[in-house]
This record gives C-alpha cells, sequence and structure tokens, in this order.
C-alpha cells in the first residue's frame, strides 16, 4: 500500500483540520469532474469518501478511501493531479477492474488496468486534469499504440504478461502511470472473495451502461475527445459468451445410448467379494443418452479483409470444441464453405479423420469482397437436394464488413467475430452475434 501518515507526530485538532481540508480539496476534485465531464454525474456520485490511515488512495467499488495528509501533499504539490487521480479511480470503477473473475498476475494486471485508465484521460484533452505524469506516460503509450489495436487493460496485460517482465520492470512501469492503491482488489477475505461485491460490481455495470449510452447519443456532439473512453465501455459492457457451450448447444444433435459409468454400484461390488471370497455381484449396467453432433455448416469470410491464419485457428478451435466430450457422432455431415462475394469451396466432412484430413492440407480461397447472400443461397439448395437431414446452425466467421441477407433462413445463425475487429455493425435482428477474444482463438483451446 502507498504509505500514511495517520496519527503520527499530529495533534487530533490538526488531524481533523487537515482532514476537512482534504474532504474540501476531493469536493472540488468532483466539482470539477461535474462541470466539464457531465456524462459521469452518476458515476462521479456513486463512491462514498471515506477516511482511513493506512490507505493513501483507494477504493474496493464502494468507498473512496483516502489518507488526509497525504492526498494533501499531492494537492499542494500538483493541484491538478487531485483531479486527474478522481477521475484515475472512477474509470478503474467504470471498466470494472477491481472485479476479478479470472487468474491474474497482480502486478502485471494494476499496470495493465493503470494504462488503460491514464491511456483514456490524456486522450479527453482536459486543462484539468493535465499533470505532469501526462508528458512522461506518452512516449509509453505511443509505443503501446503501434503494438495493440486497441488500449484495454485485457490487451495491454495480455501484451505484457507474453513478454515475462520481471517484477522490478512492473513496478518501474507502473510507478509511471499510478495513481491508487490497488490492495483491496486482492484482499483474501475482502469483496472479490466472498462475493459482497456481487451488488456493487452490478451497479457498477448499470452505470457504465447508462455512461456509454450517453456518449453513444449526446455526448459526441459536445467536443470530448471520448473515443478510447466508449471504445473501452463497448468492450467491458459486451455480451460475452463462451464459445464452446454455445456450439455445443448450437448444432443439430442425435442421441446415442451409453452405458453410464456413473450408475456403476461398487456396495453391490464389494459386498459380493465379501460374501463369496472374490466373486463380486454386478448388477445390470443402465444406460444413458449422450447427444452428439451430427450436422453442422461453418462459413467462413475468406475476403482481403480476414486474416488467413486467425481463420485457421477459429476452424481448428471449432474442431477442438466439437470432437471434445463426445461431441462427435460416429458419423457427422459438416460443411464447411469458404466465401468471398461467392461461394470458393464447400468441403463435406463426415468423420474425425476427414476434419483431420482437411485441417492438414487447409488451404484459403477468395480474398475479394465480403457478400453473405451466397453462402446462404448454397446452403438452401443443399437443402433442397436433401444433403441435410436436419440442419439447425450455421456458424459464419467474419469480420462483419458485408451484404447481410434480407431474410431469416429455416436455421439458427450465428455471426462470430473478433473483439480486435469487431464494430457495433447492423447484425440483422435474426441473427446472433458472437465476439471472441482473439487469444482464445489463436491458442486453439477448446
Amino acid at each position: 500500500m502507498l504509505p500514511g501518515h495517520g496519527f503520527l507526530g499530529v495533534s487530533p485538532e490538526e488531524y481533523r483540520k487537515g482532514s476537512d481540508i482534504a474532504r474540501e480539496a476531493l469536493q472540488l476534485a468532483r466539482n470539477t469532474l461535474h462541470l466539464h465531464l457531465r456524462f459521469l454525474d452518476e458515476s462521479i456520485n456513486a463512491l462514498e469518501i471515506r477516511l482511513h490511515n493506512e490507505i493513501a488512495f483507494a477504493t474496493d467499488g464502494k468507498c473512496l478511501y483516502f489518507e488526509p495528509f497525504s492526498l494533501l501533499k499531492r494537492y499542494r504539490e500538483e493541484p491538478a493531479v487531485l483531479t486527474r487521480d478522481y477521475l484515475h479511480v472512477l474509470l478503474h470503477c467504470l471498466l470494472r477492474h477491481m472485479y476479478l473473475h479470472t487468474q491474474v498476475e497482480p502486478k502485471c494486471w494494476d499496470l495493465a488496468c493503470d494504462i488503460t485508465v491514464e491511456a483514456i484521460i490524456s486522450g479527453l484533452g482536459l486543462p484539468a486534469v493535465d499533470a505532469a505524469r501526462a508528458a512522461v506516460q506518452q512516449t509509453l503509450l505511443d509505443e503501446l499504440r503501434q503494438k495493440l489495436k486497441h488500449l484495454t487493460a485485457e490487451k495491454i496485460y495480455s501484451y505484457y504478461e507474453k513478454l515475462d517482465l520481471s517484477p522490478g520492470q512492473l513496478r518501474k512501469l507502473r510507478k509511471i502511470f499510478r495513481a491508487d492503491d490497488h490492495g483491496l482488489w486482492y484482499q483474501e477475505d475482502g469483496f472479490n472473495a466472498d462475493g459482497t461485491g456481487g451488488k456493487s460490481e452490478q451497479r457498477w455495470e448499470e452505470i457504465s451502461r447508462h455512461v456509454q449510452g450517453d456518449l453513444q447519443t449526446f455526448s459526441r456532439g459536445r467536443g470530448e475527445n471520448t473515443g478510447a473512453l466508449l471504445q473501452n465501455l463497448t468492450a467491458v459492457n459486451r455480451e460475452r459468451y463462451d464459445y464452446a457451450a454455445f456450439l455445443r448447444k448450437f448444432a443439430s444433435r442425435s442421441e446415442v445410448m451409453k452405458i453410464d459409468d456413473d450408475e456403476f454400484d461398487y456396495i453391490f461390488y464389494t459386498y459380493g467379494l465379501k460374501l463369496y471370497d472374490k466373486m463380486p455381484l454386478v448388477e445390470p449396467l443402465e444406460y444413458k443418452e449422450i447427444k452428439k453432433i451430427r450436422e453442422f455448416v461453418i462459413a467462413i469470410d475468406t475476403s482481403g479483409s480476414v486474416s488467413g491464419d486467425t481463420v485457421q485457428a477459429f476452424v481448428q478451435k471449432t474442431y477442438n470444441i466439437l470432437k471434445s466430450a463426445e461431441s462427435f457422432a460416429s458419423k457427422i455431415n459438416v460443411r464447411i464453405i469458404q466465401c468471398d462475394t461467392q461461394v470458393r469451396e464447400d468441403v463435406r466432412i463426415t468423420s474425425q479423420r476427414e476434419f483431420d484430413d482437411y485441417l492438414k492440407n487447409m488451404t484459403l480461397k477468395g480474398f475479394g469482397g465480403t457478400d453473405f447472400r451466397p453462402v446462404f443461397a448454397h446452403v438452401e439448395a443443399l437443402r433442397k437436394k436433401k444433403a441435410f437431414r436436419n440442419l439447425k446452425g450455421l456458424v459464419y466467421f467474419t469480420d462483419g464488413m458485408g451484404i447481410y441477407p434480407e431474410r431469416k433462413p429455416d436455421y439458427d445463425t450465428a455471426f462470430v467475430f473478433l473483439d480486435d475487429d469487431y464494430r457495433d455493425l447492423h447484425v440483422p435482428p435474426w441473427a446472433m452475434k458472437l465476439v471472441l477474444n482473439r487469444d482464445d482463438v489463436e491458442g486453439g483451446r477448446p
């Protein structure tokens, strides 16, 4: 934690006076943000300001804790820094950085979150938050923008995690961007461990969506440079899907009978060994129904705007999901269709072996424009020829920049995007849209 002064060498009267002045300084920072960033009004008032003798400046999503004398010291050195720090903390809350649902390396996550919010603040171009540290940060931010398409905490974290920086390197980098203490985010007995943060997380999600809606409708014409903030809010508030669970549910399946090992009665078995000396008693085994995938269409956008390596990784991931957990039937009917402005290839897969062979020799064809309609026309022609018995699912992997069919087909359709390439496109209301993480797709994990 950042060092706090507490009561050391300070009389009770001086402490009360210092606390009052610190609160006034915080209120001034809040008023400044109210004045210049009206779309943040709800979030500015969402944190309860609470005095603390050990934590210099931190939030747990419910309160903003501050130690008065360290806060006043920073304020005297640079008045604008307090307003910037207050905004820094609010952005952590709006982007819900403290609500950890996956395991992270804390020092790397701290750095990624601080870089994200400082980049957003600098992008606002607001003189009231123009602290000296912004100039020091600029070179590193420019370098990151050259390497990463978007500066979000998840992407920055992934980038630095792959670099495998030492703890000393991470500390040195974070010193440039640090404004608050993140220790409350990781307490074993804190809100992230026992679930008491659920309501505050839900509240911040609601506020975050309100801010996003305001930026999308009213604030664009006001001159604020809010592009980076809107981009991060869109990413954090976007619906997240488990592609594996979705795919297993989405595909047409058949029921197959199989021995249910979970129903084997070990008590009956061991009783026989005891009673008859090495002669077990075995009940007739029970059976269970399992569902296996039979019919499915994977459509691939092979226009010039789609990366070939990423397409192959997506097909590999889809295959990994389909073949895992007993998903494949002994006989399948999977069609892999490549299309740009016209269907370039249609390969029928009837077994795991054929899928393996296809992946080994997969070659992309096309690289023109993008038109989704030929795939749906082609699939409809196949259905009329009885090439499918019970097709219920088509997944279309694309960047979304194409011509969509006007009418809904008789089977479910999902357009799958990567988070890097996804823009809030006008996907037809009859289709599902999924946005996947690039690292998950390219990692090939089911």
